[in-house]
């Protein structure tokens, strides 16, 4: 008996022994199975973003403004939004987006234990299909963790319901309500329910009907299957949807429901936003985008800054100037030869604003900005630079050059006058007037390329420039916008100021990000850019000169250059008065050739008299003259040998000399009964006393003499720059007006 009941007990304690064990077993398996998990979980959380304000940042639309601060230029955004307060959000948005996204919005922490299970009952049982997610959590789905939104992993959710609830833990539940309705997708790019109201109804969140507001509320459950542009049948179910949540909820009344569910969904879409955000003046406008969009500008601006960051800012351009450059460019339109264009930059030589600028003719068709980007030959507009270097050097205005035709280089080509014309010896100013090539050549040869180029790059010309003397008849691809810059330098009594197409940026809280700086640098005297203008006035007022009579319609006083490119592909005129400065171009953009007769200066006419009309003229300031030498190094006398008489000769006297075939003594003998003047000029293809050319002055009635020095003693070191020039340029006479 004893036997049994100790087996039995024994029995009894190796139960109890056994399922003790297989507890602690389960229970050590379970604690490691939790351990495990929790060592996941921290593994997963533990590099979650910060819950602060820049999170919840919500992408916004930057404004480009004209000068007047209020004509509006673009708006560039990534997205459509428009943030608002809740106050200013319709009741009905409010409660009808807790009654169906997370209506236990008000007594959760963040994770809606109920919620997930009611919903997986709900979906199990195939009713219409819920989501888990609180609204806290779908709000941090959408902002710190946008990133991961698409990621459908535990890891996700485990990240997302951490992070909802520590949101829950640092703001309201209003605050976290509002800035749900300013993040939630609504279709059609919308972000945020002040966007969404004003795209499908043109209207605001305050206003909305309760249809409304429920085909919104709705739509972000699917954006793209409840986008009502796209799909008003799908929009105006899922409305109806959010109207029997709303009901059941108690937050409107039978009578509401069934009126509203009976309503057709009536549409009122905003138009579509304009190409690229911009809303006006197109070349202009994208000028500046892509300023701020260059990784190395000056305004601090990102790409993240222009198209999210709320940006505010104010530009240069003149509306009313804008308008006149547009107008005169539709007239060129009009009165030219099919596919030319036109393009124009207006400056304020005062401070380098630019307050006007046409890039072209259609932006939408071609949106190469002739105006700004990468340049074309200037013609002989660039040689209002050499003109400065040249009195920079002590050259008098009326220090006379040989203007004959052709120059022959040491290669055997030649740079020829616009339409082959001899212009015989004609001082600077005259040259300048009837753009002579042949003398600006000459002129370049002697004070050296080097000193034309450094005075093109002190004056605003950025552009390489080879060390060809060629160069002083605008060969090189130079922008409008960078000779408006470096003509204001004269315009401006010699000071340089940087092209400005901005003026202000202010970030979305009205903080001030840039402000442009004008102040400037000298770059020539005031006597150098008041002689520059002296001679320049002389392009638009001597009967002979290329601009004659383009001058502004109000009798303002100007000056500037005319310019042909080679084979008459470019045409420009550069010009300015104390107020304002303009540089026109017409051509191809294809660079083929155009008629020989175009010119610009009907462009720049109209432009100069719309912006000027009414306004006062204004007379350039007086300045001293510089100090000349009294005689060019390579012996042209800057005041020639002459005889005095009132007899004027016969054209054909003069015209058809044959170089080298008189001696002066002969030539002085044979016109001894009339005024001529005589000058010399260093030749090694004419003997010394040989007479070069002789041409008739016909404003004077001077006869005009070259007499030859014999070869130039310094030749060697100029030949082989006049040869690779000639290499470069053989052509330039095709233009140069």
């Amino acid at each position: 008996m004893k036997a049994r009941r100790k087996f039995r007990e024994s029995k009894s304690h190796a139960v109890a022994w056994a399922a003790l064990i297989v507890v602690v077993a389960l229970g050590f398996m379970g604690y490691r199975a939790f351990s495990g998990l929790f060592s996941v979980y921290n593994s997963w959380i533990g590099d979650l973003p910060e819950l602060n304000t820049e999170a919840f940042s919500f992408a916004e639309e930057s404004y480009v403004y004209a000068a007047d601060s209020e004509t509006l230029l673009a708006k560039f955004q990534l997205e459509k939004r428009d943030p608002v307060d809740l106050k200013d959000v319709s009741s009905y948005v409010v409660k009808g987006t807790v009654d169906v996204e997370d209506v236990r919005f008000y007594e959760h922490d963040g994770v809606d234990i109920q919620g997930i299970g009611r919903a997986v009952v709900n979906n199990f049982l195939g009713g219409n299909l819920e989501g888990a997610s609180t609204i806290t959590q779908q709000l941090v789905r959408n902002t710190a963790l946008s990133s991961e939104a698409n990621d459908i992993t535990l890891e996700r959710k485990a990240r997302e319901a951490e992070l909802a609830l520590e949101m829950e833990k640092l703001y309201s539940k209003d605050e976290i309500l509002n800035m749900y309705l300013n993040a939630i997708n609504y279709g059609d790019g919308c972000y945020g329910i002040e966007a969404a109201a004003k795209n499908y109804f043109q209207t605001s969140a305050k206003d909305l009907t309760l249809s409304q507001a429920a085909a919104l509320i709705g739509i972000p459950q699917s954006p793209t299957a409840y986008n009502p542009k796209e799909n008003l049948a799908a929009c105006k179910e899922r409305r109806n949807q959010v109207l029997e949540r709303m009901l059941a909820a108690g937050d409107i009344t039978q009578e509401q429901y069934d009126q509203t569910v009976a309503e057709e969904l009536v549409l009122n879409p905003a138009p579509d936003e304009p190409l690229q955000g911009i809303y006006a003046y197109p070349y202009f406008t994208s000028f500046v985008r892509d300023s701020l969009m260059q990784s190395d500008n000056i305004y601090g601006c990102t790409y993240a800054d222009l198209f999210e960051g709320g940006l505010k800012i104010y530009t240069t351009l003149d509306v009313d100037m804008q308008n006149a450059a547009e107008q005169a460019c539709t007239d060129q339109y009009a009165r030219m030869d099919p596919g030319l264009d036109a393009a124009l930059v207006a400056m304020d030589p005062t401070n380098g604003y630019v307050k006007a600028m046409v890039g072209g003719n259609d932006f939408y068709n071609d949106q190469w900005n002739i105006a700004a980007q990468g340049g074309r030959p200037t013609g002989s507009a660039f040689k209002a630079f050499t003109l400065a270097a040249a009195l920079e050097q002590g050259i008098s205005p009326l220090t006379y050059l040989d203007c004959t035709n052709p120059v022959t280089l040491a290669n055997g080509q030649t740079v020829n006058n616009f339409g082959n014309a001899n212009y015989g010896i004609r001082t600077l100013k005259d040259a300048t007037a009837v753009s002579s090539n042949t003398g600006y050549y000459r002129l370049t040869e002697r004070i050296g390329v080097d000193k034309l180029i450094e005075m093109a790059h002190r004056l605003g010309i950025s552009a390489e420039l080879p060390e060809y003397p060629i160069i002083t008849l605008g060969t090189e691809n130079v922008t409008p916008l960078e000779m408006a810059e470096a003509y204001s330098t004269f315009a401006s009594g010699g000071m340089h100021h940087d092209y400005v197409i901005i003026t202000r940026i202010e970030d979305k809280d009205g903080k001030v990000l840039y402000e442009c700086d004008t102040t400037g640098d000298r770059a020539i005297s005031e006597e150098i850019a008041g002689a520059v203008t002296d001679v320049l006035r002389g392009v638009f007022e001597l009967p002979y000169a290329t601009a004659y009579g383009s001058g502004p319609s109000n009798g303002q006083v100007v000056a500037g250059k005319t310019g042909t490119g080679v084979d008459y592909r470019d045409h420009v005129l550069a010009g300015y008065c104390p107020t304002l400065t303009c540089v026109a171009w017409i051509g191809n953009r294809d660079y083929s050739s155009t008629s020989s007769w175009i010119t610009a200066n009907s462009l720049w006419h109209d432009f100069m008299s719309r912006a000027l009309e009414g306004e006062k003229t204004v007379d350039f300031p007086k300045v001293a003259e510089p100090t000349y030498s009294t005689q060019l190094e390579w012996g042209m006398a800057s005041s020639p040998n002459s005889t005095q008489s009132t007899s004027t000769p016969d054209p054909s006297m003069v015209n058809g000399y044959v170089s080298g075939s008189m001696t002066e003594d002969q030539l002085r003998q044979q016109y001894s009964d009339y005024t001529m003047q005589i000058g010399y000029q260093y030749s090694s293809t004419v003997p010394q006393g040989s007479v070069i050319s002789q041409s008739l002055d016909s404003a004077t009635g001077a006869i005009i003499v070259v007499v030859s020095q014999g070869p130039d003693p310094n030749a060697a070191a100029a030949t082989g720059a006049a040869g690779t020039a000639g290499a470069t340029g053989s052509n330039a006479g095709g233009g140069g007006t």
